[in-house]
C-alpha cells in the first residue's frame, strides 16, 4: 500500500559515507562509496513499506548513478532530482520546485513531505524556506551539527539513519489521523 508521507533526501553523509568516497580527481566523479551503517538496510525498508523516496542531491548523477547502483539503491527512489541537471544546488527552491512536480505534487502536499538531510545551510534552510518539514542526519562532524540562525533549525534531528524508521512510522500515522478525521 503507498504511504501518504513522501520523503525528499540527500546522498552524501545521509545516505554514503562522504569519507569512502573514491575518486579519480580531486573533486570528479564518484566510482564508488559505502553507506552509512543502517542507511542501506533503513532505506531498503521505506522503500518496501511503500514510501515514495526522492533523491534531491547536489552533485554529479553519474556520481550518483555508480554509489547507488553499487549499494543496491539505485531502485528506491521515485525520482532524482541532482543540482547537475538543474544548474543549481540546495537551498535553492528549484531543487525541491522540480521534486514536486516531476512527483506530481501541489503546494497542498508540502505537509506530506519530508527533507532528510545532513546539512542545515543547504538541506535545513531549503526545506524550511520551501515549506516542508527538515530532518537533520547529524551523523556526520563534516559539517556544523547546531543551526546558527533559525532557517537552520530542524524540524526533526536525528543521529543514526535506523533512527529515520519510527520518526517516518510516527509522521504517518499522523498524516492518516488527519485523513480519517
Amino acid at each position: 500500500m503507498e504511504k501518504k508521507l513522501i520523503i525528499f533526501t540527500d546522498i552524501g553523509d545521509t545516505i554514503i559515507d562522504e569519507t569512502t568516497e573514491v575518486r579519480k580527481q580531486q573533486y570528479g566523479v564518484v566510482y564508488s562509496a559505502d553507506c552509512i551503517p543502517g542507511a542501506k538496510e533503513t532505506f531498503l525498508s521505506l522503500y518496501q513499506q511503500g514510501y515514495r523516496i526522492v533523491m534531491v542531491a547536489d552533485g554529479l548523477e553519474q556520481s550518483f548513478r555508480n554509489t547507488m547502483k553499487e549499494n543496491g539503491l539505485d531502485h528506491v527512489f521515485s525520482e532524482w532530482v541532482i543540482s547537475e541537471q538543474l544548474g543549481v544546488e540546495k537551498p535553492n527552491a528549484l531543487m525541491f520546485e522540480t521534486a514536486m512536480g516531476r512527483m506530481g505534487l501541489t503546494d497542498s502536499d508540502k505537509k506530506r513531505v519530508i527533507m532528510v538531510g545532513n546539512n542545515l545551510k543547504r538541506d535545513m534552510v531549503g526545506a524550511n524556506r520551501f515549506g516542508i518539514r527538515s530532518v537533520h542526519m547529524a551523523w556526520s562532524t563534516h559539517y556544523p551539527t547546531v543551526a546558527s540562525t533559525p532557517e537552520e533549525e530542524p524540524t526533526f534531528c536525528i543521529h543514526q539513519p535506523t533512527e529515520l524508521l519510527p520518526l517516518v512510522d510516527r509522521l504517518e500515522k499522523q498524516l492518516e489521523e488527519k485523513a480519517s478525521v
